[in-house]
């Protein structure tokens, strides 16, 4: 694992085109970036390498400049050529434990589970965080499977000592609420934030209660 501050996990934008149309994901992530995102997850499940490293290196330059996390959904073979922070990868992706093998030194590697005992395991493969959901309902994730409430959701933050994000239907509401009545770093977000008219006041809505933490 690697050092990774929480804070730098309070929010992750999480891209999609089809959502973000008829703008374009770097327009909608430079507004993030902008307006505090300390996060951003590039995701698309039907473009090719080349076509998610294009736009990778696009918004690589938006991040560093943010001095903002990049991450790729998926692709270890594209987050290493746009040189990005690191992967985030799903239980049908190569394993965490086979990436860390290879992962050069300070790449991040995260997950996702719903179950703390999975968590812990993960965890000790080599995982530096864990996105946790479905907390609410959600459209963009078809897959997602039951939600797991806040509740479940803490249940697999207490097993960790690494951060927990929630994920899953998060909107300002769920962020405050998370935010409140959990101990999660944060939340990651798409719908959110890629159908909303002002990205950047969307972000800082779903930034704030976790910023009033102290």
């Amino acid at each position: 694992m690697t050092n990774l501050d929480p804070d730098q996990l309070r929010l992750i934008v999480i891209t999609d085109d089809t959502l973000a149309a008829p703008r374009s994901i770097v327009d909608v992530v430079r507004a993030a970036v902008g307006a505090g995102a300390p996060a951003i997850q590039l995701r698309d499940k039907d473009a090719t390498a080349r076509e998610m490293a294009e736009v990778g290196r696009r918004l690589r330059e938006i991040t560093v400049a943010a001095d903002a996390l990049l991450f790729v959904n998926d692709r270890f073979d594209v987050a290493l050529a746009i040189e990005a922070d690191g992967v985030h990868v799903g239980p049908d992706d190569v394993p965490v434990a086979a990436l860390r093998q290879v992962a050069p030194r300070g790449f991040l590697i995260g997950t996702s589970t719903d179950q703390p005992d999975d968590a812990i395991r993960l965890v000790a493969h080599g995982a530096d965080y864990i996105g946790c959901g479905a907390v609410y309902a959600t459209s963009t994730k078809p897959d997602a499977g039951q939600t797991i409430g806040i509740d479940g959701l803490q249940s697999v933050v207490d097993a960790l000592e690494v951060p927990v994000v929630g994920i899953g239907g998060v909107d300002a509401h769920g962020a405050s609420e998370i935010a409140k009545r959990t101990e999660a770093a944060g939340v990651a977000a798409i719908g959110a934030i890629m159908t909303a008219a002002d990205p950047a006041a969307a972000v800082r809505q779903l930034l704030l209660p976790f910023e009033q933490r102290g």
